[in-house]
């Protein structure tokens, strides 16, 4: 299977998450396509996951937002921000969701490990100061609020570009 062959191979799946969810390209485009069967295996993060695949994660910015706390909530919800509990947006493949720690690492360590920038992607002495500050730490709240996250400042090279301190 595919999934058991990216592992093998040491191969990394780079990972849309914000599309993983019921919206209506998906719903009315997609799986009629598609077709029920091979809709299932859209989206296999928990499945890469679970076999040990490396993951990364980025975004398909300008089609979608670029912002990643907004990915990491569908990724783990399976739902977009503020839909959970709308008539019409059960989590699509639920089955599928990534825990908030393994989709924080797919945006910092993973997307630096595939673009080879060991010096990112990480919060150490020596590596790169290139992080955000947010209003509050996604971990600690209720998973179906990680989309109400905002960044309340950018540095870049330990510089602040944008926000405040």
């Amino acid at each position: 299977d595919d999934v058991l062959r990216f592992a093998r191979a040491g191969v990394t799946a780079n990972l849309q998450m914000l599309w993983a969810c019921h919206e209506p390209a998906m719903d009315e485009l997609t799986v009629p396509f598609l077709g029920e069967r091979r809709s299932r295996r859209q989206y296999p993060f928990g499945d890469l996951d679970r076999a040990g695949a490396r993951l990364a994660a980025g975004s398909d910015w300008p089609v979608s937002t670029p912002d990643p706390l907004l990915a990491m909530h569908t990724a783990v919800n399976r739902t977009t921000y503020g839909a959970q509990g709308r008539s019409g947006t059960d989590p699509f493949l639920p089955e599928q969701a990534l825990d908030l720690v393994t989709a924080f690492a797919a945006y910092t360590s993973g997307s630096a490990w595939i673009n080879h920038r060991d010096d990112a992607g990480i919060v150490r002495a020596g590596a790169a100061a290139d992080l955000v500050v947010l209003d509050r730490d996604p971990f600690a709240g209720p998973v179906e609020e990680i989309g109400a996250t905002r960044v309340v400042s950018t540095w870049v090279d330990g510089v602040m570009v944008a926000g405040r301190a």
